[in-house]
């Protein structure tokens, strides 16, 4: 059994002290050992970061942005390597593991273009003899908390644009699944990163305290459940630290009676069921207007939930693998326990599965509920499982209510024909990223990723222009030289033109 290590300072460094079993989902076996970073293992890491800020923030944004092109390059290559370990200790399947990470490598791209994302605004003679100009300089050293559900595409959203604004970082990745991560950090210091300038802790709610109360991180960014976004948000900000946590979800997708209703169980089937559930933009409420809907979409989405082909994630050909551990498998499995003895529909239940070859692995089938009202957990709150809700509804204006009402506001859709009810759509609901006719509307890296009420605390999104805004703090500078002939008696009014 191997032991994952840390990564400081360019080089690998490991604890003496507590550590964690890594498990791969699909056997039920410990296939790693993952130290638990102490206080003193954290201030390590921030003080080699503290050494590099001064050289690397004083590096050219264009030959920041050449480590970048090299990273993307190193990555593609060993794409197959990423992928396999994402799939040996989350248990997405390979092709899941492979689209993660070219998602991710899309923010590397975005990266590249710091040249052009860094540039300040100039204006000339805004007063005789007055220029003025913003700059857009670094913070200093920053960190990111990543969970285990994307461990190569989430931290990609973070440190590659924070790195490139001239920051140092500090990523700590989930504990469950760190090996990918710790793999795309080594390449990025093969790609020619400074040490120093990136480094990778393991640990568990320690080490993020240590990163909250430590005044030399400026910045940190999270990904992860709402009462822990919530916990950070409230702990660093009030040390005065920049926050950006991102939450939880309970993604609706609402079905027209307009609908192209194959297309739409096409995608349903995918968002629902896809990661075994486990993202953050996965569609776990299917509100259809109108019973006749409703009976059509179970009708055509019971065949295939009960044909999906579920195994161990590092197999080919496959739907679905097993969740990342038995203590998510058995929240889940309680979740479906709930439903039931509050009144909802099974209409198909997953558990009790056994893959042959893989009886010890945390596997679960998908689940289907029909209706399911407002008042029940199930519908309430997150359950990070490949379990989808059925709510009949009689209107648009109906399913918009209760969208608008849920405590959540990550990610919608809506499938219809219709514009008029797509553009009402868009514009009145209260959710932070909306598909029409898309159902899992993840924006691409050029723009931003962030939900609306209980799902995102902070101002600014992850990624995209906002990731440019958070990781950068904006100087104004008014900038004047007077002919040497003149001279000009004091003002003592406020200035103006």
């Amino acid at each position: 059994m191997s032991l994952i290590q840390h990564l400081i300072n360019g080089e690998m460094v490991n604890d003496s002290g507590r550590s964690a079993d890594v498990y791969n989902p699909s056997t039920g076996q410990v296939i790693h050992q993952v130290p638990l970073a102490s206080r003193e293992t954290i201030q390590q890491a921030i003080d080699s970061a503290k050494a590099a800020f001064p050289a690397w923030r004083n590096t050219p944004p264009a030959k920041r942005a050449q480590v970048m092109f090299r990273f993307k390059q190193l990555l593609e290559q060993n794409e197959a390597r990423i992928s396999q370990l994402i799939s040996e200790e989350h248990g997405k399947t390979l092709e899941d593991a492979a689209g993660e990470l070219k998602r991710g490598i899309e923010n590397v791209e975005y990266a590249c273009s710091a040249p052009e994302i860094l540039k300040g605004e100039y204006s000339r003679n805004v007063g005789p003899n007055i220029d003025a100009w913003s700059d857009f300089q670094p913070l200093g050293v920053v960190a990111g908390i990543t969970p285990f559900n994307f461990p190569a595409m989430v931290p990609l959203w973070m440190y590659p644009l924070a790195i490139v604004c001239g920051n140092c970082f500090i990523l700590k990745p989930s504990e469950r699944d760190p090996s990918s991560t710790l793999l795309i950090a080594q390449l990025l210091q093969e790609a020619g990163l400074p040490k120093g300038v990136l480094s990778v802790v393991h640990g568990d709610k320690g080490a993020v305290d240590a990163l909250i109360e430590a005044p030399e991180v400026k910045a940190l960014s999270f990904v992860g459940s709402t009462p822990i976004a919530e916990y950070i948000y409230s702990e660093a900000t009030k040390r005065g630290k920049r926050v950006q946590a991102l939450g939880g979800a309970k993604n609706h997708a609402v079905l027209m009676p307009d609908a192209d209703l194959d297309n739409a169980v096409s995608a349903l089937m995918g968002a629902a069921y896809g990661s075994c559930g486990e993202r953050c933009m996965a569609i776990s409420v299917a509100v259809c207007v109108g019973d006749q809907v409703a009976d059509a979409l179970i009708a055509k989405l019971v065949p295939q939930i009960k044909a999906l082909k579920i195994g161990a994630g590092t197999s080919c050909g496959l739907d679905m693998g097993p969740l990342v551990s038995a203590q998510a498998r058995d929240k889940v499995s309680g979740y479906i326990e709930d439903g039931v003895s509050s009144g909802a529909e099974l209409v198909v239940d997953g558990r009790g599965l056994s893959v042959a070859g893989n009886e010890d692995g945390f596997f679960l089938g998908g689940c289907l509920f029909d209706r399911v009202t407002p008042e029940m957990r199930i519908y309430k709150e997150e359950i990070f499982g490949p379990v989808l809700c059925v709510v009949r509804v009689n209107s648009l204006e109906a399913a918009m209510q209760l969208i608008n009402d849920h405590e959540y506001g990550n990610g919608t859709c809506i499938f219809t024909r219709d514009g008029e009810a797509a553009r009402l759509f868009c514009d009145e609901i209260e959710v932070g990223m909306v598909g029409v006719n898309v159902p899992l509307p993840v924006p691409v890296a050029y723009h931003s990723f962030g939900g609306w009420k209980r799902s995102l605390f902070g101002d600014l999104h992850a990624y995209g222009p906002d990731g440019v805004r958070f990781y950068t703090r904006r100087k104004a500078i008014t900038q004047r030289w007077p002919q040497r002939a003149s001279h000009e008696a004091s003002q003592f009014a406020f200035p103006s033109l």
